[in-house]
């Protein structure tokens, strides 16, 4: 039904890079989201009712949260799709992880009333009553609730979406609590075992966990997490495609939400270069960058001596330290300033999160190591981290 939906309404519908057809796609799913648990609601509000069922009435309540986690969700994704403007601009985007993240916090609080309702049945146990339309509206809720998995599973891959794969989770989590449910209602007419309240708490703390779960993996995004290495790669690939470029550093990826993403990096080039050409070149790579990875980019150029063997000779044997202190450290922006008293060598040092030994420590070795080679050299040294 969805990709019938998404055929009728949605204008290029495989541009899913496109701001609008995220947008159409988001507001897609929440409409029909919200058409499904209004329906599931009503069913199992009705079994709960007639069957005295703590769990299948809470169950029916979770939908119904559901339906206002869809409400939030086809909102978010409508703001999301907004336009820049003066006081945002790089877009709305964004807005898409907030939806998330409050899809995500109300089935925490959801979680919450449901373990508290079942504790309270725990020790004030009811007869659940046995009714066949009971049992026809379980299964049918849970056929439904596979559906839903799939098609935001599907739409969330489709288009990235980490809002739509908390929704997807949340289907899941309401495909197994209403399968828990549906055991335990058959346990009890069958057995005589009273397991509701015990369901209702185990069906709530896994509905918790879901809930955690898909609250970090919304909230990353806004608090800013490293790219995919995939992203970082491909950069890397398309920069380093130019023969003039002799490497990169310093890369930086804001994200601002889907489709909306900045990078900015260091591209060494030769010192002794043409500067109208590598500027021209320069140009070239981030028009490229934007045309296939759909980013705009900005990019500096650092330049590289290539015919001062002295210069080259000494950054080969500091990279050598560098290396034999440690395999994850490296160097750039090497260059050398020489005066009438001392002669200071300048760079950056590229040192990873939580390395084993501090930055200053790094930098006093790399110093006490300059000043071995030569006691008139000075180590200018900056302190870089991998952000990408």
């Amino acid at each position: 039904m969805i990709t019938l939906l998404a055929n009728l309404f949605i204008k290029n519908k495989d541009d899913v890079d496109s701001p609008d057809v995220r947008k159409a796609y988001g507001i897609l799913s929440g409409g029909v989201g919200i058409f499904f648990n209004l329906l599931l609601f009503a069913g199992k509000f009705f079994a709960g009712l007639i069957s005295s069922s703590i769990a299948i009435t809470a169950d029916a309540f979770n939908n119904l949260s559901d339906a206002g986690s869809s409400v939030i969700t086809l909102i978010g994704f409508k703001l999301a799709g907004q336009k820049p403007d003066p006081q945002h601009p790089f877009g709305h985007g964004r807005m898409e992880y907030l939806s998330g993240l409050a899809v995500s916090a109300a089935i925490l609080i959801m979680a919450f009333e449901l373990v508290k309702t079942s504790v309270g049945k725990l020790f004030h146990p009811e007869d659940i009553v046995w009714n066949p339309v009971i049992i026809v509206i379980l299964l049918v809720s849970i056929a439904v609730k596979c559906y839903m998995f799939l098609y935001n599973r599907s739409i969330s891959k489709k288009i990235h979406s980490e809002a739509m794969m908390a929704t997807a989770s949340d289907s899941l989590s309401d495909t197994l609590s209403t399968t828990v449910v549906l055991a335990t209602t058959l346990l009890a007419h069958f057995t005589g075992l009273k397991l509701d309240a015990v369901c209702g708490i185990l069906v709530g703390l896994f509905i918790f966990y879901t809930g955690f779960s898909s609250a970090r993996d919304t909230l990353n995004p806004l608090l800013g997490q490293a790219p995919e290495p995939a992203f970082v790669k491909e950069i890397e690939k398309i920069v380093m495609s130019y023969e003039e470029i002799i490497g990169i550093h310093d890369l930086l990826v804001h994200n601002y939400g889907p489709g909306r993403v900045m990078i900015s990096l260091h591209a060494e080039v030769p010192a002794n270069g043409d500067i109208i050409h590598l500027h021209d070149m320069i140009d070239n790579i981030e028009r490229d960058l934007q045309s296939r990875l759909k980013c705009n980019a900005v990019i500096h150029m650092d330049p590289v001596c290539m015919d001062d063997p002295e210069v080259i000779m000494l950054k080969e044997q500091v990279s050598c330290f560098l290396s034999d202190l440690d395999s994850e450290l490296s160097l750039h922006d090497f260059r050398v300033v020489k005066g009438p008293t001392h002669t200071n060598i300048i760079f950056d040092v590229l040192i990873p999160y939580h390395f084993r030994i501090s930055d200053e420590e790094v930098c006093l070795r790399l110093q006490n190591h300059v000043k071995e080679m030569n006691p008139c050299f000075f180590a200018v040294i900056n302190v870089d981290k991998k952000y990408a």
